[in-house]
C-alpha cells in the first residue's frame, strides 16, 4: 500500500481521489507495448511510465500506468488510465487535452465543461498550483508516447 499521503485530507482530495491513490489501477506492466513513454520531475522525485497496447483498430486494448511519488500523482495516473481503454491515439489526445485545459482553468472552444468524468474530481488540485504539475505529469508522458510511437511509425513507411 502506498505512503500516507503528504497533504492532509480532510476536505482537500475528495473520496475518489484518495480511492485511486490507495488503490491504483492499471499498474501491472503491458508486455511489448505499442505506446511506451517515462516522465521524471527532478524537482518532487515524481516518476511515471505509461504503456499502451494497441489492438488491429488502433484503440487501447491494455493500459499500465506506474507511478513513484505523491498522492496525486497515483491519483491522477490511475484515473488516466481507467478513461483510456477502447480509444483511438486521437481520441487520447483529445482527451489529454480537455484534462490540461481543465487544470490550467480553460475549457477549450469545442468542449463544453464537464465530459471527463471521474477525472473532474481533480480540479480540486487547481486550488494548490504546485501540485498542478503531478497531476499533469502522467498525460505528459501519454502525449510523448504517442508522438515517439507516430513518429516511428512514420520512419518505417
Amino acid at each position: 500500500m502506498p505512503q500516507v499521503p503528504d497533504v492532509p485530507l480532510d476536505g482537500l482530495y475528495g473520496d475518489l481521489i484518495i480511492n485511486h491513490y490507495r488503490n491504483p489501477r492499471h499498474r501491472r506492466s503491458v508486455p511489448d507495448p505499442d505506446v511506451e513513454a517515462e516522465e521524471f520531475n527532478p524537482f518532487c522525485g515524481d516518476r511515471v511510465v505509461v504503456q499502451l497496447k494497441l489492438d488491429d483498430s488502433g484503440c487501447v486494448s491494455q493500459v499500465s500506468a506506474s507511478t513513484e511519488g505523491c498522492s496525486i500523482i497515483h491519483a491522477s495516473a490511475s484515473m488516466m488510465a481507467e478513461a483510456l481503454s477502447g480509444k483511438t491515439l486521437d481520441e487520447l489526445e483529445a482527451l489529454a487535452e480537455h484534462f490540461r485545459s481543465m487544470m490550467q482553468g480553460r475549457t477549450p472552444g469545442d468542449m463544453a465543461e464537464g465530459g471527463l468524468g471521474d477525472l473532474e474530481s481533480l480540479k480540486v488540485v487547481r486550488q494548490y498550483p504546485v501540485r498542478i504539475k503531478c497531476a499533469l505529469l502522467p498525460w505528459t508522458a501519454l502525449e510523448e508516447g504517442i508522438d515517439y510511437y507516430r513518429s516511428s511509425q512514420a520512419r518505417d513507411q
